[in-house]
């Protein structure tokens, strides 16, 4: 069962036992004075062990004299030129350790040493990437599904795709005639003229191909021309194929989130990684 979205004042926050956590999405400023106790208490209340906040530079004092610690922040991510800060707090010891230490190290090392802008190869003869439509939702379900045993979103439901759709994500696919290969999408939030960059998944037959890199390029190329000025997105930091993509795209690393996520059924922790459009960096 997918964590559920709801709003505290005017905030959006998700929260559900799959994730056991609490996150804030998106703060109202109007919220701000009172925020940090109303996601604790709802922490308290279901037993979550972590609260995950995404908030502007203005408002992380808040958090961190609540007890919370900056694990990640983008650099001028609002129009105003402010800071995004991704702020934790952890409900307990267990929660708080990272698993694989070791294994964040070298996979940070490996998408280091390939930090510049790659075009990637060219697409195999039968293959074709393109903007995904509603009528592909059924098919897009069915193979998140075969990829991830758990998400922290719905994306597994038809119709959770085709409200995503209609609310202004945009998605993407790489298909082998008729069969899915690899999906991507760009979650877009016009008022911070930013983008997610998220939900990617290739099979496992068809991975090699740098089939991810083709829809990360295709999908900046949209956000584009949608006015969008900052990139994120939030990587397994145990996958070395996701974040050697970013970083080969002239994505920054600007932390980990540690055992942040429920993902293919296990907590796991997040990297994030974000980019500035040319020419539209706040001033």
């Amino acid at each position: 069962m997918s964590d559920k979205l709801e709003t505290i004042g005017r905030s959006l926050v998700q929260h559900g036992p799959g994730n056991d956590r609490v996150y804030l999405m998106k703060l109202h400023p109007g919220d701000a004075p009172d925020i940090v106790g109303r996601l604790d208490g709802l922490a308290s209340s279901r037993g979550y062990s972590k609260v995950f906040a995404k908030v502007p530079a203005w408002c992380a004092g808040r958090f961190i004299a609540a007890g919370y610690e900056q694990e990640a922040a983008i650099p001028a991510f609002f129009p105003d030129g402010a800071a995004a800060c991704f702020l934790g707090k952890f409900f307990s010891v267990s929660r708080r350790l990272e698993r694989e230490p070791e294994l964040v190290k070298k996979v940070l090392a490996a998408a280091g040493a390939e930090m510049s802008a790659s075009r990637p190869a060219p697409l195999p003869a039968g293959y074709a990437v393109r903007l995904a439509r509603p009528g592909d939702t059924g098919g897009m379900a069915a193979f998140y599904r075969q990829v991830f045993a758990t998400y922290p979103f719905p994306i597994h439901d038809p119709a959770f795709l085709r409200s995503a759709m209609q609310e202004g994500t945009i998605f993407f696919g790489a298909w082998e005639g008729e069969k899915i290969a690899a999906l991507s999408s760009a979650e877009i939030d016009p008022p911070s003229r930013s983008a997610e960059m998220t939900d990617f998944a290739t099979l496992p037959e068809y991975r090699g191909h740098g089939l991810a890199l083709h829809l990360l390029q295709l999908m900046e190329e949209a956000v584009q021309s949608r006015g969008i000025r900052s990139l994120f997105t939030i990587a397994r930091s145990y996958s070395y194929g996701m974040n050697i993509t970013f970083a080969r795209n002239g994505y920054r690393f600007g932390g980990t989130l540690t055992n942040n996520t429920n993902i293919s059924g296990r907590l796991e922790s997040m990297n994030v990684w974000h980019k500035a459009l040319p020419g539209r960096v706040a001033s």
